[in-house]
């Protein structure tokens, strides 16, 4: 039998409220990729630190590691205040090459530590707003699932440990391997994007009186004509400077929040009912369909077809 050419030792964080199932899943994942693989492939060595062992950067620095990863959150606030010693730990470890990984609230602690400074990540789709907050230095894509860069890696929702998993066996083995492990499982290893499960929920708790009222008319008018002139006479304003509100507050431009809250209806109605795709189109305001579907596909990237596909088994009128 060929020797094994490589060991990957992987460190799993496990941080007060940390989710436990993903935490030794983790373990369990690697651990089984490792008798789907062949002998000739690099070898997972996952391991779980606790959080309450880490006293200091030496004691953690004793552990050789390739891969630190931080687990989704599932209780408590521990995320959001780290202890320094795992700050540093973080910092210590990437300075000397360690790949550090995060899964949907652990990118809190990630960014925490300042290594995501300047740098486009993922996480879940609803932390997105408290995490540009909390860190406003760094770039969110909620539409990825995982995104690779090369010494960061993050990944999104609560269970997109395994696709954090799967993208660690492709690098370290091959791709061909981790299809293998995914035929094993009966998990999909095919590209995915978080948009397909995001549901748009508006803020009104910016602190502009004046733009929650038009969201509030957004949210009882959207199947009906919405112009922008008509949105700031509506709050006494010129039309830039209504724009200019709208955008601070929402974080959008009130075109594209019209859009996101005709698509969530849309979404809705497409999950919920048998009504066809045109006529879920003229409900939520859309008269020309071919425009529903590109703004749809925009918004979620999937046809309004293929998204009734995977949520709802009824079949349309």
């Amino acid at each position: 039998m060929a020797k094994v050419t490589n060991t990957i030792t992987v460190e799993i964080i496990n941080y007060p409220g940390a989710l436990q199932s993903a935490v030794h899943g983790m373990q369990e994942f690697l651990l089984l990729a490792n008798k789907q693989t062949t002998p000739e492939s690099s070898r997972f060595v996952p391991i779980v630190s606790e959080v309450s062992e880490v006293s200091g950067v030496a004691q953690l620095n004793t552990i050789d590691t390739d891969i630190v990863v931080l687990p989704p959150n599932l209780e408590g606030e521990y995320f959001l205040d780290p202890d320094e010693a795992l700050l540093d730990y973080l910092v210590a470890a990437h300075s000397k090459g360690t790949v550090i990984c995060s899964v949907c609230a652990g990118a809190f602690i990630l960014a925490r530590s300042g290594l995501l400074r300047g740098r486009t990540i993922t996480t879940h789709w609803q932390l997105e707003q408290q995490l540009a907050q909390h860190h406003p230095e760094v770039k969110i894509d909620i539409h990825k699932i995982v995104i690779d860069d090369v010494d960061i890696v993050t990944a999104g929702g609560l269970m997109s440990w395994m696709d954090l998993c799967f993208a660690l066996i492709t690098r370290y083995a091959n791709a061909k391997e981790t299809r293998q492990l995914g035929k094993y499982l009966v998990v999909d290893t095919g590209e995915r994007d978080q948009r397909y499960y995001q549901s748009f929920t508006p803020n009104y708790s910016h602190g502009d009186d004046k733009v929650a009222l038009v969201q509030r008319h957004i949210q009882t008018h959207f199947h009906t004509p919405q112009d922008i002139d008509s949105l700031a006479t509506l709050v006494c304003m010129t039309r830039r400077t209504f724009i200019r509100h709208f955008v601070k507050a929402t974080g959008l431009t009130p075109i594209h929040y019209i859009q996101r809250v005709r698509i969530q209806k849309a979404c809705e109605l497409l999950e919920g009912s048998t009504k066809s795709v045109e006529q879920v189109s003229f409900l939520v305001g859309y008269e020309d369909v071919n425009s529903f579907r590109k703004v749809f596909v925009k918004v979620i990237g999937l046809t309004p077809s293929a998204f009734r596909s995977r949520w709802n088994s009824v079949v349309p009128d």
